[in-house]
This record gives structure tokens, C-alpha cells and sequence, in this order.
């Protein structure tokens, strides 16, 4: 559905949203009409250069022509049939994800904040099925962001802020310790601690990658003290950071790990996938979710996986990413671009995020601002280096006029 299709005004658009929604994100000043490959063209025609990426979402870019083709197909056969059958599309996406990123089980789910619940979850039930009740415990990290949900919002280490505050008392049985501080993980652990929850890049957090040793030091660290290791690859799975999921750049293998955001290819889609250590703990009636593996969403699932592995997008990521941080460093005012891939994250000496992000807007290029002083740029995997010469000139030209 398009503007016209409703006979409204953009301006009664507006007026509509701000008298049914609560208004929990600020919203760009114009209408997303369409989307074609890197760009949103609004209702006036013009195009903005989305290097947000439906935050983290289209990463082959919009209205990707095989996952629209898989969509509609799968549309015409079947929408929706309950977990009680078994369907085609979540049957072969399941084999095509364990067999790509070297896992046993998957469980499918509709958000990437309903799949770290239910990695949660079977932490929790596999610590007190095999040591007993009071197994329950899990260590993540401070400013780390793993969903909204209550349990996950307890996950999240970022206390005192908007995204915490007043939804306390929260759910008991996590502590937060130092991201990429080994000691100060194997400290925050005791004995009723089954789990460590880490993402291997942390998003919201400010993009800050794990470092190598820090990841394998929990590996063992894990092992050592029969605790799972948890990663949550929401935002850095399926290609992101230039491998299919991040762990398998830093040599380490977890015993569950998370996914969504890019594994739809702009359907609500996520999913836990383990090894086969947890294979047995999910049995009928552990978990359950109504719409999880729904079948067009798994239809456009196996679509965009199977085009980010089939183009080696992951490669294209590597590649894009080290051309675009280059051009990033060489911004005014900028104090650290960091990142893996095309998940970058540009700090600034001043806290001027929030204006560069929406000054870009105005100028056509779309980005996040995740910190005071911390923008973040996920563009589509498939982009080229004009794409990031583009990026670049309108950044380059919002932030000279700021500061």
C-alpha cells in the first residue's frame, strides 16, 4: 500500500500516526513509499541512500527480487499452518542454516528478542535438568543490548538508562561484568552461574567488537566450569561483520547462538541454533510459539540466505567494510572508526550523533546514532564503493557544517 492508495495527504498521514501511536521512535520527516535495492524513495520521489538497512534487516538490499519471487510463491501454496504440521520451507531453511554455520538444532521464532528468550530459556532448563535448581544464573555484558522482552531487558547491561528504567523489579539471575575483560567474566561467575551471553560485536552498545582472545577465553572459561557459552549474532549474523556468523571469524564455536534481523530478508524472522550437547533439553511443551517458522517468512528466510551465500556477500562485506571505515576516518571530528565488515560504528570527539544522524536524513543518506557520540552505518552487503563514496560526501558535508 502506497500514499495514493489511501487518498490522504502526507501531512494526514502525520496526523493519523500521532493520534494512534505511541511515539517511542522520531520519526524520519517523510513517508518510506518503496524500496529498491540501497535506497527508500519516499512519496515525493525522493531517494534516501539506506545505510541503516531497515537497521541491520535488508542486507540484500530492498525488495531483494528472489526473496519478493519466494514470498509471493509461497503466498499462493500456503500462508500459515500450525507447528502441529510439518511445512516444506521451515524443514529446508532448517537444513540449510545448520548445515552453513556448523550447528545441530535450530528453533525458529519471530524476533531476534524472542530468540535470545529462548536461548535463555534452554540455558536455564539445561542447568537445572542436569545440576539442579539453583543452576540457573547468567553473566553478560556491561552496555549490551539483547531485546525488550523482560527477560532480555534483564539480559541488557545498560541500567539507569531509558531502555531499563521503571520496568524493574527485573527477572532475577543476571549479572553484567567488563566487555572483552576476561577476569572480569570468570569473577562474575559462581557456582549457580550455567551461562555466558555475549554478542561478538556489541551493537547498540557503540559497535565494539570482541577481541579473539576474549571470545576463546570464554570458550574455556565455559568449559572449564561446565557452563554454556551463549552468543547472540541478532545483529552480526548471516554476513554482517564478513563471515555467515561471527563466531566462525573468531575460531569459536558456542553451545547456542541467537539470529534474526538479516536471516529474513525484511520478514519477522529469528531463531536459535545449538549444538548437539543441548539437543534433548526443548521437548514437547518446553517451548512454543504460534507463528515461529510461520511458512512465507521461512520461504523468504531461504532466499536470502541462500543469495548471501551463493554471492558471497560475506566476502563483498569484508571488502566494502574496509573501503568505507578508510573513508570514515578522514571525516572532521572523528575520534575512533571501529568495526568488522559492514557493521562500523564511527565516534566522534563531540556528542553530536543524533544531529548527524538526522542533518543526513535531511541530505539523503540514512544511518543510526547508537551512542551521544557514536553513529552506526549497516548498509546492504551487495552495496558498492560509490554507494560509499555517496555515504561518504553527505556525512562529510553534515559534519563539517556541525562542528
Amino acid at each position: 500500500m502506497n500514499l495514493k492508495d489511501t487518498g490522504k495527504t502526507k501531512e494526514e498521514l502525520k496526523e493519523l500516526y500521532n493520534t494512534y501511536f505511541y511515539e517511542t521512535f522520531k520519526r524520519f520527516d517523510f513517508i518510506a513509499d518503496k524500496g529498491e535495492g540501497s535506497y527508500i524513495i519516499a512519496e515525493d520521489g525522493k531517494e534516501y541512500l539506506d545505510f541503516m538497512a531497515g537497521i541491520a534487516v535488508n542486507s540484500t538490499g530492498h525488495c531483494n527480487e528472489r526473496v519478493a519471487k519466494a514470498i509471493a510463491e509461497q503466498c499462493q501454496t500456503m500462508i500459515h499452518a500450525s507447528n502441529y504440521c510439518y511445512t516444506v520451507p521451515q524443514v529446508m531453511l532448517a537444513e540449510l542454516i545448520c548445515k552453513n554455520i556448523g550447528m545441530e538444532k535450530i528453533y525458529f521464532q519471530n524476533s531476534g528478542a524472542e530468540a535470545n528468550e529462548a536461548m535463555i530459556k534452554l540455558a536455564r532448563k539445561y542447568g537445572k535438568d542436569n545440576f539442579g535448581p539453583n543452576r540457573y544464573k547468567i553473566v553478560t555484558a556491561s552496555n549490551s543490548f539483547h531485546g525488550r522482552t523482560l527477560a532480555t531487558l534483564a539480559a541488557t547491561g545498560q541500567p539507569g538508562t531509558a531502555i531499563q528504567n521503571n520496568y524493574d523489579p527485573f527477572i532475577p539471575g543476571f549479572t553484567y561484568a567488563e566487555y572483552n575483560n576476561l577476569e572480569s567474566f570468570a569473577a562474575a561467575c559462581d557456582e549457580d552461574t550455567i551461562a555466558v551471553m555475549v554478542e561478538p560485536v556489541q551493537g547498540e552498545g557503540g559497535v565494539i567488537p570482541a577481541t579473539k582472545e576474549f571470545l576463546q577465553g570464554l570458550r574455556k572459561l565455559c568449559d572449564e566450569k561446565n557452563m554454556l557459552l551463549l552468543f547472540d549474532e541478532v545483529q552480526t549474523g548471516w554476513g554482517r561483520t564478513g563471515s555467515l556468523m561471527a563466531y566462525m571469524d573468531f575460531g569459536v564455536k558456542p553451545d547456542c547462538v541467537s539470529m534474526a534481523k538479516a536471516m529474513g530478508g525484511g520478514m519477522p524472522i529469528g531463531a536459535m541454533c545449538t549444538s548437539s550437547k543441548l539437543a534433548l533439553t526443548f521437548g514437547p511443551g518446553a517451548h512454543g510459539s504460534t507463528y515461529a517458522g510461520n511458512p512465507v517468512a521461512c520461504a523468504a528466510s531461504y532466499a536470502q540466505i541462500s543469495e548471501i551465500i551463493e554471492e558471497n556477500l560475506s566476502e563483498n562485506s569484508l571488502k566494502m567494510g574496509e573501503y568505507l571505515r578508510g573513508l570514515l576516518a578522514k571525516l572532521p571530528c572523528v575520534k575512533e572508526v571501529r568495526g568488522k565488515g559492514l557493521m562500523i560504528g564511527v565516534e566522534f570527539t563531540k556528542d553530536i550523533s543524533n544531529d548527524v544522524k538526522y542533518n543526513a536524513a535531511d541530505e539523503g543518506l540514512l544511518i543510526t546514532a547508537v551512542r551521544p557520540a557514536v553513529i552506526r552505518l549497516v548498509p546492504p552487503l551487495n552495496i558498492t564503493e560509490s554507494d560509499c563514496d555517496k555515504a561518504f560526501d553527505i556525512l562529510n558535508n553534515v559534519v563539517t557544517k556541525l562542528v
